[in-house]
């Protein structure tokens, strides 16, 4: 039995990818191993999205190829983003890969492993297709490399807006949804194989269902995901500022198991960046949004992305940034430098920023929101929440981990809990009552003060 091994570099979309690529190689009779480095295939599923994911896309190929250098592994697969970007440029430098494919042909991933089969005879798309039409679905096969009570599902495909910092659209094509049946029909499967948290996913979330000529489609998703036994959390990610409907915030407040949370990427609040990044909106148009999402759902916790160091971004610009932040006081914040990619509307912008200002203004922003952070922990200990417990903590085998409602998997902070009822044997999995005892800039630690399970609805 052949051993194949995954390299799965980039975001969950990507991740979920991969799962697919491992599901169809297992039907085949393949032989999935954790060690890529012990496989007799290797494949890397790259990023392309900004400078330092493609570089670290780059060393985990050139990894896999002296891998199979040494004999090692036999044969080299590239598939993903970077495909889509690169596919001449690394076709002609990297020889020694034996398939390249796109995000288009996870499908052919049968193919692309056979030793017998030409790499050649694989279907070649032009670089920045917009035709593109994959779309895995609840019987594509899957092995899922998520905690076991944990998955993704990614609800559609690529994306049709113009941001000028961002290449995705040349890298997976124009939006589409996948069908409502076919989200929930996986969901189910999803429940039965002990899943509690259904974290759904796309490059732009809040759109779902419009290109098939549905209205407020997430909405009824979420409503319809939160009728399924076994689900305890539903957690959509990466809804865009202008589609944040009330219908969708009503479904958030109205659903029990839709955790209250939201990941909103704003990337600024000046308006003169805003609109450079063809994003549009103001500060002042921002702030009456989060005043609306906060109102419709109380309690939320609002997760957001900001970029520093866009061309054309001043002094004033990036203070209003800074106001913006502290007036909105999110509750968590990611920050990255602009990365200049080519290929994008915002390559051609004139006034480029040095990426050491860049650099200092994220952690000018980071500063900022740690202090704000830490205030919002402060102010929950001694209060109780429903934690999702996922078992020995990540930092010391002597103290166990959970997550709140408003903390993503990975991306956002935990619970770390020391204490317990003498007679409870925690599950992973489950959700309990903790009660918060310490905090810090970003992480919790508290006890569990509820010696049962219960449903989050």
């Amino acid at each position: 039995m052949k051993k194949v091994g995954f390299v799965s570099l980039g975001c969950p979309k990507n991740l979920v990818d991969s799962e697919v690529m491992m599901g169809q190689l297992a039907g085949a009779g393949f032989e999935i191993t954790n060690d890529a480095g012990e496989a007799d295939t290797v494949v890397v599923n790259t990023c392309g999205f900004i400078e330092s994911a493609k570089q670290e896309s780059v060393d985990a190929i050139l990894e896999a190829t002296r891998w199979k250098s040494e004999g090692k592994a036999n044969r080299v697969i590239v598939a993903g983003c970077l495909v889509e970007r690169y596919r001449d440029e690394l076709i002609k430098e990297l020889p020694e890969v034996d398939a390249f494919i796109g995000t288009s042909q996870v499908g052919e991933i049968l193919k692309a492993a056979d030793e017998e089969f030409d790499a050649r005879e694989l279907t070649m798309r032009p670089i920045g297709n917009k035709s593109a039409t994959y779309l895995y679905d609840e019987n594509s096969p899957r092995i899922r490399a998520t905690d076991a009570h944990t998955a993704f599902i990614k609800i559609a495909e690529g994306c049709d807006r113009p941001c000028a910092f961002c290449s995705i659209p040349g890298m997976r094509g124009s939006f589409r949804s996948r069908r409502f049946g076919s989200i929930i029909d996986e969901a189910r499967q999803l429940a039965k194989q002990g899943v509690k948290e259904i974290v759904l996913i796309a490059q732009d979330s809040s759109r779902y269902g419009e290109d098939l000529g549905e209205v407020d489609a997430l909405a009824a998703l979420i409503r319809a995901l939160g009728e399924i036994e076994g689900i305890e959390w539903i957690r959509p990610m990466y809804a865009f500022p202008t589609h944040i409907s009330d219908a969708f915030l009503s479904a958030i407040a109205e659903t029990p198991k839709a955790v209250k949370y939201l990941d909103m990427p704003l990337q600024h609040a000046s308006r003169n960046v805003l609109k450079l990044m063809k994003r549009g909106g103001t500060r002042e148009s921002l702030e009456r949004l989060i005043e609306r999402v906060r109102e419709k759902v109380p309690g939320i916790a609002i997760r957001t992305t900001f970029i520093t160091g866009f061309p054309g971004e001043t002094e004033e610009d990036f203070e209003e940034l800074i106001k913006f932040v502290q007036n909105c006081r999110f509750d968590n914040v990611g920050v990255f430098t602009y990365s200049d990619e080519e290929g994008t509307a915002a390559y051609d912008l004139p006034n480029k920023v040095d990426p050491k200002i860049a650099k200092r203004r994220r952690d000018r922003v980071m500063k900022e929101q740690a202090k704000i952070s830490k205030q919002l922990n402060k102010a929950k200990v001694g209060k109780t929440f429903k934690v999702l417990f996922e078992g020995l903590s990540q930092e010391s085998d002597l103290l166990f981990q959970g997550r709140l409602q408003g903390q993503a998997q990975e991306i956002d902070g935990h619970i770390l809990i020391n204490d317990m009822p003498s007679d409870l044997n925690p599950s992973i999995g489950s959700i309990y009552d903790v009660m918060i005892t310490e905090s810090y800039d970003y992480d919790l630690v508290g006890k569990i003060v509820e010696t049962e399970t219960y449903s989050a609805a």
